[in-house]
């Protein structure tokens, strides 16, 4: 749940330090003094949009920290996505959020203190708040929104759908487009294949141009090689004054006198080492002699290859070099075209993936269908607490003409505000106050059955909701903060009486700026808050007024505490200690 949160120079709050409890809070005030500012700070924290337009005027920068304890199951489910994406995620501990807003409208974003992203945190905010704002109705009216509703309700998860929806489509997409393009496809195969086949007699092969290039220099110069090795071998070691003969009388001179001279020993070594290079020379050349041939055949031979070569990368407009790749590039797409230009292939791959798919899809429609009832069922007991006794909320599942990614279905919600009434869609019969109870009530109804959030947040959903059905309300978030934490920003005294913690918001000018404050209020400050709520400045009666709800709604809380202790006494046990 959320534990605390820290505020610093947000909007109209200059600092904020407020730690947050179990159960049902409220936070109230007179209108404009900022009581939404908690929940805009949180959602920023969270992951919402960030302008400069949070940063408090005159500010640098604006800051948010969240800090959320988390059940053991909750932290288990967390913690291999913390440590994967390389956040501390130790036995026991929180969640520490932190987002800060630059007057640019530059935002940084930080998880247990090492630096985040923003879609890091929008991941994070799916399993740790739920926030319900005042226009949650509107949702109601979306289509997309009512399906993932049902959805959620009934434990499908509809990603899997879609990748075998995308599938099916694809395949069929690539069917229509081969039977569209047969006669196209097929005169490309035609100029593939003759292609491949011009190039299939010259066969050339990785590295080969230049192979042949350098074997054709060597046998047309094979004449000159033969002459330039046998001049050199003379004068290295053949002929009577051959460099080797001379070197060998310059020894001979030299080593008569070498022992006389200790100074003619360097240059006798240096002869020495130059005889033998010349004899290594001589034996090197000796072997390109042997090894050298004219060899007209080979060279003819190689000219002709050469010349078909040249001839097919001027006919197919390549350089020389690149020939085997533009083979291995034709044959890949001769093997393509094969592909698409097989009709029956593709239609039955396409059957199969429809077939997956509509397997998959019924799966999800028979979820839908068991689930759909049972949540209208539960929605429609909700509201006849709400103010619409006799009202029916009905879910209806409308086969759609086309398939899909979603299933086969659309998810219709429908209402009749009145006893004998035929439901009907919503945005046709109902009224915005009886939008917004709806609304409550499937939020409250939804988040009791399957919400995995710890934290539920409503901010000024019962607007336009008044008297009796205010009471009822009231009791729903209170019930409801039995099981999670619940904050909601109300104007409803009845609402407000019935929380375990009541936090007033209150707007005050310091210095010619206005700023916002939050207090945590009990007893008679919470007693004038409420009574202020009723009807302005507090009196005597409007005072009496709201110690008689506080002292209803605690009876009530009472009641349902010793009804749950009869029912479950192990339950109401383990809720006592916690």
């Amino acid at each position: 749940m959320l534990r605390r949160l820290i505020l610093r120079d947000f909007v109209i709050v200059a600092e904020l330090d407020i730690e947050l409890s179990a159960g049902f809070s409220v936070l109230t005030g007179e209108t404009g003094a900022g009581k939404s500012i908690l929940i805009d700070a949180l959602q920023l924290a969270l992951g919402s949009r960030a302008d400069s337009g949070v940063v408090r005027e005159g500010a640098a920068r604006a800051d948010i920290s969240a800090e959320f304890d988390l059940p053991a199951a909750l932290g288990e489910q967390l913690r291999p996505w913390l440590e994967e994406a390389g956040f501390e995620a130790e036995d026991g501990a929180g969640l520490l959020l932190r987002r800060s807003v630059d007057a640019q409208g530059k935002s940084r974003a930080w998880i247990n203190g090492t630096p985040a992203t923003v879609a890091q945190l929008r991941e994070l905010a799916e399993s740790l708040v739920d926030i319900h704002g005042q226009h949650a109705w509107q949702s109601l009216m979306r289509a997309d929104a009512t399906r993932r509703l049902l959805d959620d309700h009934a434990g499908v998860d509809t990603t899997s759908l879609a990748a075998s929806w995308k599938a099916w489509r694809d395949l069929q997409h690539l069917l229509n487009d081969a039977r569209t393009r047969q006669a196209d496809i097929e005169r490309e195969r035609e100029r593939l294949a003759w292609q491949i086949g011009e190039l299939d007699k010259l066969a050339p092969g990785d590295g080969e141009w230049d192979t042949l290039n350098a074997d054709h220099k060597r046998l047309s110069h094979a004449q000159g090689i033969l002459d330039a090795a046998q001049a050199a071998l003379q004068a290295c070691s053949e002929a009577d004054d051959s460099a080797d003969s001379q070197t060998s009388r310059a020894i001979d001179a030299l080593q008569s006198v070498a022992d006389y001279e200790p100074h003619l020993a360097d240059a006798l070594g240096v002869l020495r080492s130059a005889q033998a290079q010349l004899q290594d020379a001589a034996h090197s050349l000796n072997a390109a002699l042997r090894h050298t041939e004219l060899d007209p055949d080979s060279l003819s031979q190689l000219d002709e290859r050469l010349s078909s070569w040249m001839s097919l990368a001027r006919r197919f407009r390549k350089p020389p070099e690149e020939l085997p790749a533009t083979l291995q590039a034709w044959q890949a797409e001769l093997a393509a075209l094969d592909a698409a230009s097989d009709i029956e292939a593709l239609a039955h791959q396409a059957d199969a993936a429809e077939q997956a798919y509509r397997r998959e899809a019924k799966t999800v429609s028979l979820a839908r269908a068991q689930a759909a009832p049972k949540l209208a069922a539960t929605v429609t007991d909700a509201l006849q607490t709400l103010g619409m006794a006799g009202g029916r909320f009905d879910i209806a599942l409308r086969t759609l003409d086309e398939p899909q990614s979603f299933g086969l279905e659309a998810v219709d919600f429908l209402v009749a505000g009145h006893a004998g009434s035929t439901p009907r869609p919503l945005a046709k019969v109902a009224s915005g106050g009886e939008l917004s109870r709806i609304a409550l009530a499937i939020a409250v109804c939804a988040h009791a059955a399957h919400s995995q959030a710890p934290t539920l947040m409503f901010d000024e959903v019962d607007a336009g909701i008044g008297g009796a059905v205010a009471d009822t309300v009231g009791r729903l978030m209170q019930e409801l903060g039995s099981s999670a934490q619940v904050l909601a920003v109300t104007h409803l005294p009845q609402v407000a009486a019935c929380a375990d913690q009541h936090y007033v918001v209150a707007k005050s000018a310091q210095d010619g700026r206005t700023t916002s404050r939050i207090d945590a209020v009990t007893d008679e400050a919470r007693t004038a808050e409420i009574a202020r709520m009723l009807g302005g400045q507090p009196t005597e009666a409007g005072l009496a007024h709201a110690r008689e709800l506080l002292a209803s709604a605690k009876r009530a809380a009472n009641s349902a505490t010793a009804a749950t202790e009869r029912t479950n006494p192990t339950g109401a046990a383990r809720k006592k200690r916690a």
